[in-house]
């Protein structure tokens, strides 16, 4: 891998490339799955609005095909080894020891008192997770824009027979989100390095662990209305229709409604996937084809993450954005850290937690089953034997390990089949004229716009060299002092100084990088959150006229707590 480290930046948003000409849901593009595999023939969609991937650590190696991994090869991309050092053990995550429970340290000294530790009686031995029978029905998740009354009445019984259930039966809705808290705020240590937390955000365990969540939480509201057939419905945030808050949600006498929600957010309002922590004043037309054309590229798995790993070695796309935005779109701006949606601790206490991530595993099932057939993200053994406790239904302890999580149909559960005009979603693009100048040096705070001038090790490449390789902008030796702040930035190449419309956007965005809050464990200290993004450049290079070019522009442009975020340069590297 060549690299080239840099000196100082520029500004401005989004940008992508040629959709193909049909697939409108999710049968016909089973039909038209080949449209979607071009790169040998130059056609590599380009994501249309800033979006990234966030990873801890230094920088290091990726493949081409941890940055081509989805549907766009011009959206951001994270890879870092981490700081922990763990990869070299060669050893999956292991279930947790549950009866060595934490309380999170580095949270908002704002919060309230905070349990994130579920029930657990000492000697309880669990099962290994077994998948239902073949012959168990389907369940169908619904949109939850198409959910009818009926579907919903089951669906408010279930959910108010869960939250009268017991506080300390697993089952309940006390214990269901504390499953979440406890996984993502650092209740417990990995097995085999005391201090070391459990993370299941920022890392390749992110798709996996959050899919058992939902099949099991699924699976108990099931089994308290007596239903086997029972689905809980998605949020369709990518497509028009579902870009609001879903309406179910918002009934204030029913058992689905959580009070600390955005109140200015409750439906018609549209939804924003860019969301920056202050609302867009763009007609509602346009936020929709932004909104699609975040979706066109939105399709990565996260970073290898190993025992003895320090967390958070990297996000995937889809869980920067659109996933993380519309947590903090959600949450109430009223409560002192965006309780509850907002900030992951308490994110799952809101029934449309499990909406949300409904969509976000539908995403990953379309681009599994559909979009690249045959694709198994990772064959790695540490991947696919890292390990998780639940509680089913019956209120027994599984153990679940990632190999488990892999199919819908043998877990018996699948998706409405409603339409991807996000396939479809075409860009504004175009030459970016001159760049604005370069200014400023690195290590630099994000509280104002930096500029730097990047050399660029390889100009005017031949197409062969851009399909063997990609060229990879690196953010690198990001820090986030404070975990408990929703930090979003965008990342431009040869922006224009008074760029800031939404066609040079579109032209000059390589991406964006958003971090939710969350509380960790840690002993003794706050340590700040270390970062590098990755964002591939090829197409986006073509698209502006700069492939010739030996210097870009590179603009990191600050859009919600960024003030004390600090970056320690910029680089070039190629994946092949």
């Amino acid at each position: 891998m060549e690299s080239i480290n840099v000196a100082p930046g520029t500004t401005a948003t989004p940008r992508m490339a040629p959709p193909p000409p049909c697939t409108t849901n999710l049968q016909t593009l089973r039909c038209n799955n080949l449209l979607l595999h071009r790169k040998t023939e130059g056609w590599r969609p380009r994501n249309v609005s800033c979006r990234a991937s966030a990873a801890a650590g230094g920088g290091g190696g990726v493949d081409r095909r941890d940055v081509l991994l989805g549907i766009s090869g011009a959206a951001a991309m994270v890879a870092t080894q981490g700081g922990g050092g763990g990869g070299a053990l060669a050893a999956p995550i292991q279930a947790p020891d549950l009866g060595d429970c934490h309380q999170p340290v580095d949270v908002p000294a704002t919060a309230p008192a905070i349990n994130c530790c579920p029930t657990y009686s000492a000697g309880t031995v669990a099962i290994d997770f077994t998948p239902p029978p073949a012959s168990s029905p389907l369940r169908v998740r619904p949109a939850a824009h198409l959910a009818d009354r009926a579907y919903l009445a089951k669906y408010e019984r279930a959910v108010s027979l869960m939250k009268k259930l017991p506080a300390d039966d697993p089952r309940s809705f006390e214990q269901q989100w504390r499953v979440h808290c406890a996984y993502c705020d650092g209740a417990y240590d990995q097995v085999g390095f005391p201090g070391l937390e459990i993370q299941i955000h920022s890392c390749w365990l992110f798709f996996p662990w959050h899919r058992m969540y939902l099949y099991f939480h699924e699976r108990i509201l099931g089994k308290l209305i007596g239903d086997e057939t029972f689905a809980l419905p998605f949020w369709n945030w990518d497509a028009p229709n579902g870009m609001s808050f879903p309406a179910i949600y918002a009934n204030r006498w029913s058992p689905l409604y959580d009070p600390r929600r955005n109140q200015a957010h409750l439906p018609p309002f549209p939804l924003d996937l860019d969301y920056s922590g202050t609302d867009t004043n763009i007609p509602k037309d346009q936020l929709i084809d932004q909104n699609l054309n975040i979706m066109k590229a939105e399709l990565f798995m996260g970073q290898p993450y190993r025992a003895g790993d320090q967390p958070e070695p990297g996000a995937g796309t889809v869980e920067s954005v659109p996933h993380n935005p519309v947590h903090r779109w959600t949450g109430d701006p009223r409560q002192p850290n965006g309780e509850d949606m907002g900030i992951f601790y308490s994110a799952a206490r809101d029934p449309v937690f499990f909406a949300h991530h409904g969509n976000v595993d539908r995403m990953w099932h379309i681009r599994r089953a559909l979009l690249f057939p045959g694709d198994t993200d990772f064959t790695d053994p540490d991947w696919l034997d890292a390990s998780f406790f639940f509680y089913d239904e019956e209120a027994r302890l599984v153990r679940v390990r990632v190999r488990d999580s892999l199919d819908p149909a043998a877990l018996r559960f699948t998706y409405q089949d409603v339409g991807l005009p996000w396939l479809n979603a075409k860009p504004s693009t175009g030459a970016a004229g001159t760049p604005a100048p370069a200014a400023g040096a690195f290590p630099a705070t994000l509280d104002k716009t930096v500029r730097v001038a990047v050399t660029r090790p390889r100009a005017s490449r031949s197409r062969e060299e851009k399909e063997e390789e990609e060229e990879v902008l690196v953010i690198e030796g990001i820090e986030i002092p404070d975990h408990s702040t929703y930090v979003k930035f965008d990342v431009f190449v040869n922006a224009p100084e008074s760029g800031d419309g939404a066609a040079t956007c579109a032209a000059t965005c390589a991406g964006s990088v958003a971090l939710a809050p969350h509380g960790i464990h840690r002993e003794g200290q706050r340590s700040p959150r270390k970062t590098v993004a990755r964002f591939g450049i090829c197409d986006l290079l073509d698209d502006i006229g700069a492939d010739g070019d030996k210097t870009i522009v590179v603009s990191i442009v600050p859009r919600c707590g960024c003030d004390s975020v600090t970056v320690a340069g910029v680089s070039i590297s190629y994946a092949k």
